[in-house]
């Protein structure tokens, strides 16, 4: 019984992750492409809130959970697809904080034109341009690991 609650919460855990994060990033590109800081400003607090709240959440539950499940079950952590998949893992996290600190920015950028009735600044736009890079390395790491969760591969490493 312990396995399969580890293992949902698990589950549920990269769901969260992969889900709010993709969620995130339609959102903040369809507000984008209004070019209306006050569009702009409204889903950057909508989607700096719901990092901190599930995204974050997740983040700090999925290590718990798979190392129970790793302890549980009796894999070793030396593994080679458990290895890629914590590599990823952090490599998704070194994406992940910096981006964090993007929307934050970008919210109060926008926020502020909207409050001048200016457009939105050109550091905006610059941020945006590294926020949208940053997501495709973060969303293939993350792809990857459920992939390795799902085959557990016999890799040499």
């Amino acid at each position: 019984m312990l396995y399969f609650a580890l293992k949902y919460l698990h589950v549920i855990g990269a769901t969260v992750l992969f889900g709010t994060g993709a969620g995130i990033a339609f959102f903040m590109l369809i507000a984008h492409r209004t070019g209306d800081p006050i569009v702009v400003a409204a889903v950057a607090r909508i989607v700096v809130l719901a990092d901190f709240l599930f995204t974050a959440t997740a983040v700090v539950a999925q290590p718990l959970t798979g190392l129970a499940l790793v302890q549980h079950v009796g894999y070793s952590i030396r593994d080679g697809w458990i290895v890629l998949s914590i590599l990823l893992y952090l490599i998704t996290g070194a994406f992940w904080l910096p981006v964090v600190w993007m929307q934050m920015r970008m919210r109060d950028l926008a926020a502020d034109a909207a409050r001048q009735g200016q457009p939105l600044p050109r550091a905006y736009h610059r941020l945006f341009r590294v926020w949208f890079a940053f997501g495709f390395p973060a969303f293939a790491a993350v792809l990857a690991i459920f992939w390795l969760m799902i085959t557990r591969p016999s890799l040499g490493l």
